[in-house]
């Protein structure tokens, strides 16, 4: 903004208004609450937990303990945000963080060994791979599911708010959307990556692959006879083991289940389940080719 002669911003009576009624306007849960979680911080410490998991030490040469007692400092006010912005008082909010936290970290050794399994299962898949650092640091699929491994497990704790936003850092960087909620087993690979979304009640289990732009979705939501819709039920789709879902299908609806060893083609959409050892895929398309004029 220009400021006048005395220091003071031209427009400074427009920015007062324009916040006023800003303020005035916003939803009442966030305008009660004292401290909201900041998205920027959440998403550094994810990005901290993925080099931790996997030991990457980068140009500071940090020990994974270092970078682990970093990323826990930096979740643990967010996470007293997000109690306190339920209603528990500080003194509450810090004690519950606290135990949530030391939770999170004596189950990252599991995680850890969960996610060799993903690392394993991506080297074996694709032929693209060089090494297991190319895909630690270059696939989206491995960053997207090193965070919602976390974020699923702050979801089982019952924290607040910060699975959600751990989850959106992930979406935002990587194009894949996994919410938290999701179940999903060991040797998951996602490839590429781009537009993948897996809803709250997925389950996936052990040794899937998903390519871009696939989708595991609900197919409608059910309402009660006030027509509000109906919370906790299962509204999206279960992948048994061994499941291959190529580039954008489509599969919907929480009694849907694909069966062990499946195989759904690009572009198909699946509205009801599938027996084991199937393969989905659409009616032959005639293609017309004609010369290009010149």
């Amino acid at each position: 903004m220009t400021a006048n002669p005395n220091g003071q911003s031209k427009n400074g009576k427009a920015l007062q208004i324009a916040a006023r009624a800003l303020s005035k306007g916003a939803p009442a849960e966030t305008k009660t609450r004292k401290i909201l979680p900041n998205s920027d911080v959440i998403a550094w410490a994810a990005h901290r937990l993925h080099h931790a998991i996997f030991a990457v030490r980068g140009s500071l040469g940090e020990s994974a303990a270092e970078i682990l007692d970093d990323a826990v400092d930096l979740l643990h006010p967010e996470i007293v945000s997000a109690f306190q912005g339920s209603g528990q008082s500080e003194r509450a909010a810090r004690s519950h963080a606290d135990r949530c936290l030391l939770a999170l970290v004596r189950a990252l050794p599991k995680i850890q060994r969960i996610l060799m399994v993903d690392l394993k299962g991506a080297f074996e898949r694709d032929p693209a791979a060089k090494n297991l650092t190319e895909i630690i640091l270059c696939y989206p699929g491995i960053r997207a599911l090193c965070i919602h491994r976390i974020a699923h497990e702050l979801n089982r704790l019952s924290v607040p708010l910060i699975p959600r936003m751990l989850a959106e850092s992930a979406h935002d960087s990587t194009g894949i959307d996994i919410h938290p909620g999701a179940t999903i087993g060991s040797g998951f690979f996602i490839d590429h990556g781009t537009s993948v979304v897996i809803g709250e009640t997925a389950i996936i289990g052990r040794n899937c692959t998903l390519y871009q732009g696939v989708t595991l979705g609900a197919r409608r939501f059910d309402r009660d006879a006030s027509g509000s819709i109906r919370r906790g039920m299962k509204r999206h789709p279960t992948l048994k083991d061994n499941v291959t879902v190529y580039a954008n299908a489509t599969i919907l609806g929480g009694a849907t289940i694909i069966g062990k060893g499946s195989v759904i083609a690009a572009g198909v959409l699946v509205q009801e389940s599938v027996p084991a050892f199937s393969t989905v895929k659409p009616a032959k398309i005639q293609l017309s080719v004609a010369p290009t004029r010149r």
